[in-house]
């Protein structure tokens, strides 16, 4: 049978509390058995929010690097915008044309070398009984100063002085002796002090020989005699001479006494004009008188020959002064063998040897400039001598040797090609001097400003024309036919053909530009 289960307002109200909150409801409810779990484990909540921690760490980085990313793709510096708004990279290499003076330089090495270089090859002085030279003093050192007059040493005990003057000495010069040389020994003498007046120029006479004892007196040394080993001339001439007048006395008085009458009874005429002037008794006078005129013109001469002289040995000139000493071989006590000591003197140069290219690119009175790496010191100069021959330096000298054939090397001993000197315009250092320098040689130069390019701008087409080629700021390329003229460390000066077709800060093709290869 069916039931009517309509309900009524009371009834709704009853469904829509609960149950325990239904007026007039009591609900009983029967105990029930909670079902068995289990046990919750020790920190499970804490263990839960670590793993939300880390979660929520890990998505907030991914969402930075996704924002980073973004803005990279947004985000550009100054430098780049300016970058992708440029024009692209021209597919051409181009220089700018220069309006200078163009100059062509040769660049080589060479040796600062003195004007004039003199081994010292100490001797045995002759006539001072020396067996053998021996070094007994030496009174300088390297890189000394030294000035006209001064003893550089002693050789067996007897000095080695330097004078003034442009000829080597190549003998002894004594009393009576005449020349050039005398003149120069006279020049060098009167420079210290010590005059040879009244001898004339050029003759070793009785001044010279007054200047040369009081020179060797001033040094603290006694001057070697001229006569040598060969005794006393001058004592033996005038014994000559005394014995010369006594004959001429005896004569005389013998004449003298046959000429007083009755000296001889009986005597003859003939005899009696004898005595007094005539016959045999004549002749004997003229004969003493000659004897005696003889004599002293030995003794005179004699005398002339006589006195001090300079030996060779002794003696080394050099051309002008303050001198150096560059160096000192020779040692106290040992044999004085080969050379002693080198001196220089005169003003310093530049020797540089360079290959026969190069030394036709010099030319006499080009500038020159000199630089030492060691000191940092820099000069001015001219070139003042090309050489026409092939030579190699000498050893320690400086000084050109010819016919080498030997591989070319850099300034100094040893090198071989065209000698080149280069003069300073102001004395170089003396420290310089026997350095190795750089030496740069202007070979050629524009007069005055010119249109200068690089070399590789310059073509020949096959119209036989020389041009450059100018690009223009929006690209475009335009020949312009030129004339070349110095070159020089890869640059020429050029001249256009048409009036004002090229002008200085115009931009020329130099090249193809290349794509760097992917690595």
């Amino acid at each position: 049978m069916a039931q009517d289960v309509g309900t009524t307002t009371t009834d709704v109200a009853r469904l829509s509390l609960p149950e325990s909150e239904i007026p007039g409801t009591a609900i009983e409810t029967a105990p029930e058995t909670a079902p068995e779990t289990a046990p919750e484990p020790t920190g499970g909540t804490s263990g839960r929010r670590r793993r939300r921690w880390v979660v929520a760490v890990a998505v907030g980085a991914v969402v930075a690097t996704l924002g980073g990313l973004g803005a990279a793709l947004l985000v550009k510096s100054p430098a780049q915008v300016a970058a992708d708004a440029a024009a692209p990279r021209p597919d051409v290499l181009t220089a700018t044309v220069e309006h200078r003076v163009l100059t062509s330089s040769v660049i080589t090495r060479g040796q600062v070398v003195a004007g004039q270089t003199v081994e010292v090859i100490p001797q045995v002085t002759a006539g001072v009984g020396a067996a053998r030279p021996v070094i007994t003093k030496i009174r300088v050192r390297p890189g000394d100063t030294v000035q006209p007059g001064q003893v550089l040493m002693e050789v067996s005990g007897r000095p080695v002085f330097v004078l003034e003057g442009n000829l080597p000495v190549y003998r002894d010069l004594s009393p009576g002796a005449t020349g050039d040389d005398v003149a120069q020994l006279q020049k060098a003498l009167k420079a210290l002090g010590h005059s040879s007046a009244p001898d004339a120029g050029g003759t070793f006479g009785a001044g010279t020989k007054a200047a040369l004892t009081s020179f060797y007196k001033a040094v603290g040394y006694t001057p070697v005699s001229a006569n040598g080993a060969e005794g006393d001339p001058v004592g033996e001439a005038r014994s000559q001479v005394t014995a010369a007048q006594r004959a001429l006395e005896d004569v005389r008085s013998a004449q003298a006494q046959a000429s007083k009458p009755g000296e001889k009874p009986g005597a003859k005429p003939g005899e009696e004009a004898a005595a007094t002037g005539g016959g045999d008794g004549g002749r004997a006078v003229r004969r003493a008188q000659e004897d005696l005129a003889e004599a002293k013109k030995k003794l005179a001469a004699a005398e002339a020959a006589s006195g001090p002289k300079l030996p060779a040995a002794e003696v080394v000139f050099l051309q002008s002064f303050p001198a150096r000493v560059d160096s000192v071989a020779a040692k106290v006590g040992g044999e004085a063998t080969g050379t002693a000591m080198t001196l220089s003197a005169g003003k310093l140069v530049v020797q540089a040897y360079v290959p026969e290219y190069q030394k036709d690119l010099i030319q006499p009175g080009r500038a020159a400039e000199i630089h030492s790496e060691v000191t940092g010191l820099s000069a001015k100069g001219e070139v003042t001598l090309v050489s026409d021959k092939r030579s190699e330096a000498g050893p320690s000298t400086g000084q050109a040797k010819p016919g080498a054939d030997a591989a070319p090397a850099p300034g100094g001993q040893g090198a071989t090609g065209w000698l080149v000197e280069i003069t300073p315009s102001e004395p170089l250092k003396a420290e310089l001097t026997g350095q190795d320098v750089r030496v740069t040689v202007t070979a050629a130069s524009t007069e005055g400003k010119a249109l200068v390019v690089p070399i590789t701008a310059i073509s020949s087409g096959a119209d036989g024309l020389t041009t450059v080629t100018v690009l223009g700021e929006g690209g475009e390329r335009r020949r312009v036919e030129i004339r070349s003229g110095t070159a020089g460390d890869g640059f020429v000066a050029v001249t256009p053909v048409a009036d004002g077709a090229l002008a200085g800060g115009d931009r020329v093709i130099i090249g193809v530009a290349r794509e760097k290869a992917s690595p």
